[in-house]
């Protein structure tokens, strides 16, 4: 395959994921015509020289997609980074790392130091705020919570102390969509950085960049991947910042095994495909359920429905299959009584993969800026590659097992 005639601007999004990071030095052998399709597996700890001189100037130069030494990586995690910096147009280069976790922290303690202080989506994933809380803290970095609905109104809560402000759209509890052109706006015309987990809808139905963000953050363990196999996290940033992310993972040694950046490259040539029948699947099943006489509201942001649902319109070509819904009354026990008894539903972390999964979530335990009320439990649903059939009636016969329990 030649890239030569093709400019990577000018290909659309499922030719990227198919044709992106295969540059022919990483498919083929110098001096011999033709390719293999895949970049293969390059394992290294150790880097050979020719000799002294040849060392001395590789330790004095750039080491990005240069052999040098293990940690800094072989064309086997280059070339899925590479792929994954050119689906978010405006990006400079991404950084790879063994977890979605791993890639929030080091992404932060990269644009973060000392008297600084960090505004934070109420809605965020859990072990971010526990990054906050449990290690920027300590560090004399301040963490203030902001209501995820605010949009342009988060200027009210920004101080001369405010550097970054961390955005996650949807939330991955409770899917509140920010609007993050809005945020992102305000901050650039402040000089402040934005971080957004871009995990749910990845750059192929959100490219987060192309709409004012600094730093992209993804747990590629979810639908990069898709198999439920590999933790991987990753980090793509505009030129501003691409050069402290880099450093700061080198200086942290974060790096991930190239035998997972070869099962993760292979997971993002189908991330097209996969999406599109996790969210045809997920938009049919919470259809069904907002239908439901056991089901208060359906939390699912391409539905009309949710409050969300304009903004993610505006700015989302497309959904995940991951979206929860609120039970009409009840307790622990009965919504126990509903994913206990699901077939075609694993209970487990995580999501992503090509299972479905059910999980009991209590988001009120997670907020401090905001109050979560519902009508009853909630639980949230990955939605899988099963048949959309199989999983609806699974989910009806678990609304019986509910409203049995419940009484």
């Amino acid at each position: 395959m030649s890239q030569d005639s093709d400019k990577p601007g000018d290909r659309k999004p499922l030719t990227q994921l198919a044709q992106a990071g295969r540059k022919p030095e990483w498919t083929g052998m110098p001096g011999q015509p033709g390719g293999i399709v895949n970049p293969p597996v390059w394992r290294a700890s150790t880097i050979l020289y020719d000799d002294v001189a040849h060392l001395r100037s590789a330790a004095g130069r750039s080491t990005h997609e240069r052999l040098f030494y293990g940690r800094k990586g072989t064309p086997t995690a280059w070339s899925l980074a590479d792929a994954l910096t050119e689906m978010e147009p405006g990006a400079e280069g991404t950084m790879l790392y063994p977890s979605g976790v791993a890639a929030i922290a080091c992404a932060l303690m990269a644009v973060l130091k000392p008297g600084d202080q960090l505004l934070m989506a109420d809605s965020a994933y859990d072990p971010t705020r526990n990054f906050c809380e449990q290690m920027l803290r300590p560090l004399g970095i301040e963490t203030v919570y902001y209501d995820p609905t605010l949009g342009a109104g988060i200027a009210d809560l920004i101080t001369d102390a405010t550097r970054a402000i961390f955005l996650e759209s949807p939330g991955s509890l409770t899917f509140e969509v920010q609007d993050v052109p809005a945020i992102a706006a305000l901050a650039r015309e402040k000089g402040i950085v934005t971080l957004i987990d871009n995990t749910w809808a990845t750059p192929y139905f959100f490219p987060a960049l192309a709409h004012g963000v600094d730093i992209s953050i993804l747990a590629c363990t979810k639908y990069i991947v898709g198999h439920s196999d590999v933790m991987m996290g990753s980090v793509t940033a505009t030129p501003a910042w691409f050069p402290k992310i880099r450093q700061a993972a080198h200086l942290f040694g974060q790096m991930t095994s190239p035998d997972d950046a070869w099962l993760a490259a292979r997971g993002l040539r189908t991330l097209g495909v996969r999406l599109n029948q996790h969210q045809a699947s997920a938009l049919r099943i919470a259809t069904w359920l907002s239908e439901q006489a056991d089901v208060a509201r359906v939390l699912h942001p391409a539905l009309p429905s949710c409050p969300g649902h304009a903004l993610w319109r505006r700015d989302f070509s497309g959904s995940s299959g991951l979206f929860g819904f609120v039970l009409k009354g009840g307790d622990e026990k009965s919504r126990a009584a509903l994913i206990d008894g699901l077939a075609h539903f694993g209970i487990g972390y995580s999501w992503g993969g090509f299972e479905s999964l059910a999980l009991p979530v209590d988001p009120a335990r997670y907020r401090t800026a905001t109050a979560w009320q519902a009508e009853g439990p909630l639980v949230r649903l990955q939605i899988g590659l099963e048949d959309p059939d199989d999983l609806i009636a699974d989910l009806d016969a678990g609304l019986a097992r509910f409203r049995a329990a419940r009484g």
